[in-house]
């Protein structure tokens, strides 16, 4: 029997008798403990299996950048972090712009903004990016529990959409109408004869990542894959919410009951459609090869 044959009959043992993923993590756990984490394969593995929670802040700061690849370096890397995070969460106190009183979504939002040369005159002076950055910044509470973690994480993240992908993103509309026609023509005709195709809520979905849309514990799978590369799983998760709905979107006839339908999807579905959306992904966009 092969490596990759017994691999394959492990996990179908592992995934029959209840433990689903067991060897996945090992895999992980045996890239993580490289002295020089190979951030290569670190993404290919993300791409390919969803996160340990135990792991995932780690493999998200070391894909984001926010630790280096070198292990020796991390706690000391990590004390110049939180140094500077509690250094510009004083300075916006003394300037009042924050208080102890302050969302902490909105704190990490002013401390971007002052960090980024964009602090408005007044808190009462919002941005055209205050809104996406706040949904995914409260989506990342849920899901890192440390607010030094949790802020980097956010700025790193936000600051990957408005660089990496920043070409990308405008194109996932035209993506999600190419992909919902080879799923099912007849629904995306449908969406087009209510007039409701330009007005789905592409902002809610791509802008934000759905943050505000699906729940944490399945938007942070979405979210290993558009930190590990890519920004395509973005319109398969649209498209299987499509298609998970289709009944209630082909009964609804106007474009503006369809657009607060899709923005307000029931929750219990989620961790459902996310699975079907990243098999969608894998089988039009294919499988990275992982090497541990």
């Amino acid at each position: 029997m092969t490596e990759d044959s017994q691999r394959n009959f492990r996990s179908v043992y592992y995934e029959k008798v209840g433990f689903r993923g067991v060897e996945e993590k090992k895999s992980l756990e045996i890239l993580l403990k490289d002295d020089r984490l190979d951030t290569e394969k670190l993404c290919t593995f993300s791409q390919r299996f969803p996160l340990p929670s135990m792991y995932r802040a780690l493999v998200w700061k070391v894909l984001l950048g926010i630790l280096p690849p070198h292990h020796e370096s991390h706690a000391k890397v990590m004390m110049y972090r939180k140094e500077q995070y509690l250094d510009v969460l004083h300075a916006l106190k003394v300037v009042r712009f924050v208080s102890d009183a302050t969302p902490q979504a909105e704190v990490y939002l002013r401390m971007y903004q002052l960090e980024s040369g964009k602090l408005p005159r007044s808190p009462s002076f919002p941005l055209p990016d205050d809104e996406v950055f706040l949904a995914i910044a409260k989506a990342m509470e849920e899901m890192v529990e440390d607010s030094v973690d949790c802020y980097w994480i956010t700025r790193r993240f936000v600051n990957q959409l408005n660089t990496k992908y920043r070409d990308s993103l405008p194109q996932l509309p035209k993506a999600f109408e190419q992909y919902l026609n080879l799923e099912d023509g007849r629904l995306l005709t449908h969406l087009r004869m209510c007039s409701a195709a330009p007005k789905l809520p592409y902002d809610l979905w791509f802008k934000r990542c759905f943050a505000g849309c699906l729940p944490e514990s399945s938007l942070q799978r979405v979210w290993d894959k558009v930190v590990s590369g890519s920004c395509k799983i973005l319109v398969f998760v649209a498209v299987e919410i499509l298609l998970t709905f289709k009944i209630k979107v082909m009964a609804l006839n106007s474009a503006e009951k369809i657009t607060k339908f899709l923005e307000n999807i029931p929750q219990d579905s989620s961790d459902a459609i996310v699975s079907k959306a990243i098999d969608l992904w894998h089988k039009h966009c294919g499988t990275p090869v992982h090497s541990s």
